[in-house]
């Protein structure tokens, strides 16, 4: 079985390499009517460039996104099917190899790219993607994953409709002020032991995912990705909490309800099961001291993105600032001393193993790298293959907000969200104190990215992992097309709702 699937795989490869290879060249200037440029000319010739600047990796990063088109995305588009599908027809194989098949479809881009483009930019793009944003994506997932699963909440939590509600609740409201990961890391495991003796329970964490991973984090830049990146960009630090306040209250009290109403008639179908035993009638808090790093992990966050020294190195023309250095050192060495301090028997409590962190590192270095053509080709904006959607969020000069809105979001569950954001931002005008004065296009851009990350499992970080965490301690999740069925079903409606009533033109 193993070797027809990988046979399948590689034939699907090399239709992938033959097609991207005899794929048109200047792609942009096919449909803008524009001459090709210098970096064009440059891309073409892969390493034999060498007039003025077009030897710069950096330089040529930054112009290969107008040339790809859209047969360039098939290799994300292939890991995503692989995690969709595999999972459900061939789990066995999928569970013993699930990173071959991520390094396949990395394998089916880069090759391609690199005989089309030249060693020299393919070896760039790949130390850009992998130093700037998946290394210190998985540090940031490690040091949360780590410290969270040493805070252990024992005692009579019984998962009835109305503790779990409660629990969503606090999750989501800690979400905007740790972070969407950092409170999805802390609040799955006590969610999990105090429904263990359901029968239900998958319900319970989808709507973790829609509210703690997701949309709770929309009120300050602490959040979201995106939200930061705004922030770093120049919208102040409440703006979001003033204005994204209240369709994310809407979007919270509507889901927790409609989650309440659900779960209840689980329940009662379920005859109101309650544990053999709760493990003592008061509630306690074990391993406490890393509640004090989860805040050291926040603190070193926002020190990256407000500190900003002026020094750094390069490696092959990708520069590394030095807050972004510190900031993972830092986030190691609190993981790092979260291990020391913890007790083996709290990590035990909380059913904690590794193999979630293994999982999602394998899974996201294939999707952070397959995805590079794609993000290169929403970026190139009006340039590029998706210059006809990115066309669509403007009438006669005026943004059209709720565009805006489904675009931004659309992207977001599938994409990483934060270069999402930037894209749509910037095409906004790209100005803080502009957008901030032009509410609703602002409001319908970062509420976009942020609630609809929800609506994929890769949507947004934590969604991955909170899945997988699940998995271990046994609950049985839906595939990655059941869960888009829970969220077509009931997010699509609530953002129709949210388009109505908050996002205006």
């Amino acid at each position: 079985m193993g070797r027809h699937l990988l046979g399948t795989l590689a034939l699907a490869a090399g239709i992938v390499i033959l097609g991207a290879c005899l794929a048109p060249a200047a792609h942009a200037a096919e449909h803008s009517g524009e001459p090709a440029t210098v970096a064009t000319s440059a891309l073409a010739g892969g390493e034999t460039a060498s007039h003025g600047g077009a030897d710069d990796p950096h330089q040529r990063a930054d112009a290969f996104g107008r040339e790809l088109g859209g047969l360039w995305t098939l290799p994300f588009v292939c890991m995503l099917l692989s995690i969709a599908i595999f999972p459900l027809v061939f789990p066995e194989f999928w569970h013993h190899h699930f990173g071959k098949v991520a390094a396949f479809w990395c394998l089916a881009f880069l090759v391609p790219f690199t005989i089309k483009y030249g060693i020299s930019l393919s070896a760039y793009v790949v130390l850009h993607t992998v130093l700037l944003e998946y290394i210190p994506f998985l540090i940031l997932i490690f040091a949360l994953f780590t410290i969270a699963g040493g805070v252990c909440l024992t005692g009579s939590l019984v998962g009835r409709p109305l503790v779990n509600a409660v629990l969503l609740a606090i999750g989501t409201a800690l979400a905007s002020w740790m972070g969407t990961t950092g409170a999805a890391m802390l609040m799955i495991r006590p969610l999990l032991r105090a429904n263990a003796h359901r029968k239900y329970k998958a319900h319970t964490v989808v709507f973790f995912i829609f509210l703690v991973a997701n949309i709770g984090g929309a009120l300050t830049p602490l959040g979201d990705p995106p939200l930061f990146l705004g922030f770093l960009k120049g919208v102040s630090f409440f703006w979001t909490t003033q204005h994204l306040l209240a369709p994310m209250s809407f979007m919270a009290v509507l889901l927790l309800a409609l989650y309440l109403g659900l779960d209840s008639v689980l329940f009662a179908r379920e005859g109101m099961p309650v544990p053999p035993d709760t493990g003592g009638d008061t509630l306690r808090l074990e391993g406490g001291l890393n509640l004090v790093l989860l805040a050291g992990v926040v603190g070193s966050v926002l020190m990256s993105g407000i500190w900003e020294p002026g020094k750094g190195f390069s490696v092959y023309h990708v520069r590394v600032e030095l807050q972004d250095l510190a900031r993972d050192v830092l986030l190691l060495a609190l993981a790092f001393v979260s291990i020391k301090i913890t007790r083996p028997e709290t990590r035990k409590k909380n059913e904690f193993d590794w193999f979630p962190i293994i999982e999602v590192g394998k899974l996201f270095a294939g999707i952070f790298v397959s995805m590079i053509p794609a993000i290169a080709i929403l970026r190139a904006g009006e340039h590029g293959a998706l210059a006809g959607v990115i066309a669509l969020v403007t009438t006669h000069g005026e943004p059209v907000n709720e565009m805006y809105f489904w675009l931004a979001g659309g992207l977001s569950s599938f994409l990483d969200n934060a270069p999402t954001y930037l894209v749509f931002f910037n095409t906004a005008g790209g100005d803080a104190q502009f957008l901030m004065r032009h509410v609703h296009t602002l409001v319908a851009i970062s509420a976009g990215a942020v609630f609809m990350g929800a609506n994929t499992y890769i949507g947004n970080a934590p969604n991955f992992m909170v899945r997988s965490i699940a998995e271990s301690s046994g609950v049985k999740m839906p595939s990655f097309f059941s869960y888009m069925a829970w969220s077509i079903g009931i997010l699509v409606p609530s953002f129709i709702l949210v388009t109505v009533l908050f996002i205006k033109g």
